[in-house]
């Protein structure tokens, strides 16, 4: 169903109860009774013609009633239709402005640290939970070392042309000599500069294949054991920030959402399709509202996500920040305050680039 067509085609008493409908159960989380839409309507009409526009709106699929003798809700369907062609979203206040400006602070640090932080101010200003997808390191590397610590452990120290060291400690292959670990360095260096860490492993892999001559056998694995650090290491992939899920628990939930943020606590323990995140987002510029099964990542806890994308530099999309939350969020505080928070992480990716 096309929401624009359905909503030109409603009368402007069915828009309305649809709306008051909406806007009633995202602003208390129960369903509207039709006596209570007959008081505050905008002409006078009675509570049995409501019900009858109700009826029509729930054949539709665009309302529902949990209990029989209750009043309705929004379903996924209808929630959608609002979103697209009713939702109001308003401007960012001056104080939410100010609470989230002041989150990167004078001294702004490391990005991980900012990002962590700029989680936990958007979680507390929308009251619910932060995701952060915090970019993976794809900046060129520069010098790359291995140190002998002991017999059993060494230490590979790679240095980012933009000045960022990561240093990891690993357990090298039986037998690695002072001698061994100088040619493995040198071999990489040679190799290794102007190059990202994602563009390295496969070059590698080729040049170990047409070289093998110039490097021993022990030498070699302590390249690929070397280099495996990063490869199955988390930090040089995306990391998911997750902040405020306690937000969720407030205000006396029903017990049946109760139910689907347990879910929803066990998807985000478990970090499940994390690259989807991004990929949610990626479509366009923006804030994207997901409601629901629309949403890949959070599809079994019912829950909607408000996502916007972040950009470097050079325009790339590198991570996404968003807000989840039960399919009664206030989406329009919480577009408006999602969206400005994209906007300063993304000076702040493209400052430290």
């Amino acid at each position: 169903m096309d929401s624009r067509a359905t909503l030109s085609e409603m009368n402007d008493r069915t828009r309305e109860v649809f709306r008051r409908v909406v806007e009633g159960y995202l602003e208390h989380g129960e369903p509207v009774g039709s006596r209570n839409l007959a008081r505050d309507f905008s002409e006078k009409v009675s509570a049995a013609t409501i019900r009858n526009v109700m009826a029509d709106l729930e054949y539709l699929g665009l309302l529902g009633s949990p209990h029989i003798s209750a009043g309705r809700i929004p379903t996924q369907q209808g929630l959608r239709m609002f979103v697209d062609g009713l939702l109001e979203v308003k401007d960012l206040g001056a104080q939410d402005r100010e609470y989230l400006d002041g989150t990167l602070g004078k001294d702004r640090g490391d990005v991980a640290d900012v990002l962590d932080r700029v989680g936990q101010a958007l979680s507390g200003v929308t009251h619910g939970a932060s995701l952060v997808l915090a970019p993976k390191r794809e900046a060129p590397i520069k010098h790359i070392e291995f140190v002998s610590l002991a017999m059993d452990r060494a230490l590979a120290v790679l240095v980012y042309s933009d000045g960022h060291v990561e240093n990891r400690v690993f357990t090298p292959p039986p037998g690695q000599t002072p001698s061994s670990l100088r040619e493995a360095t040198n071999f990489l260096n040679a190799l290794i500069e102007g190059r990202t860490l994602s563009d390295l492993r496969s070059v590698i892999a080729q040049e170990i294949a047409t070289r093998r001559h110039e490097i021993d056998q022990l030498s070699e694995s302590l390249i690929q054991s070397g280099l495996a650090v990063w490869d199955k290491d988390d930090a040089s992939a995306e990391r998911l920030i997750v902040r405020g899920r306690s937000y969720l628990l407030q205000d006396e939930a029903p017990e049946d959402d109760l139910e689907r943020i347990k879910t929803l606590f066990d998807d985000l323990e478990r970090k499940r399709d994390i690259a989807n995140f991004l990929e949610l987002a990626d479509e366009g510029d923006g804030v994207r509202i997901f409601i629901g099964s629309e949403n890949k990542l959070f599809s079994l806890s019912g829950s909607s996500l408000v996502v916007s994308p972040y950009m470097n530099a050079d325009r790339k999309i590198v991570g996404a920040i968003g807000v989840i939350g039960p399919t009664r969020l206030n989406y329009g505080r919480i577009v408006p305050i999602v969206d400005y928070t994209a906007q300063l992480v993304g000076k702040l990716i493209s400052g430290q680039s």
